[in-house]
């Protein structure tokens, strides 16, 4: 396995995990989540099946939805639907109140989740689950 590769999975899953910390830390902060993990959250709290396992559901669901629009997904993708969620998961088991963490702003949650993007990114990963549409309608524009 060359060196280059190593490295682009290495900041895939280091991405992967610091996003799952950053929903965890949103989830324990109460102070607000994005569109997506507050649907998340709704449902999990609907169902009453635990936040993570909801991540990794509904983001297997959305990757079914993509089988009619004939698009495939890479190795990134699916470790996006796997890892996310478990970790999230694991995070909230063992993360304190937020009234004990010794900075309780916004500032340290946001450095993970852009810390995890900016891994993410650098991974040159594939999509994340939830862009096969745009990726399919992008494609039709752009003709055969």
């Amino acid at each position: 396995m060359s060196t280059r590769l190593v490295r682009r999975l290495a900041s895939l899953y280091v991405g992967l995990a610091l996003f799952g910390v950053s929903i965890a830390t949103m989830v324990s902060a109460g102070l607000g989540l994005d569109p997506w993990d507050v649907f998340h959250q709704g449902l999990a709290n609907r169902i009453g099946l635990p936040l993570g396992w909801v991540v990794n559901g509904v983001g297997a669901l959305v990757l079914l939805a993509w089988i009619p629009l004939r698009q495939r997904p890479g190795l990134g993708t699916v470790s996006n639907v796997v890892l996310v969620g478990l970790v999230a998961d694991a995070t909230l088991t063992v993360l304190p109140s937020p009234h004990d963490w010794p900075a309780n702003s916004w500032l340290p949650r946001a450095a993970l989740l852009i810390a995890g993007i900016v891994a993410n990114a650098d991974a040159r990963s594939t999509a994340a689950f939830r862009d096969g549409v745009r990726r399919f309608t992008s494609r039709k524009k752009e003709g055969p």
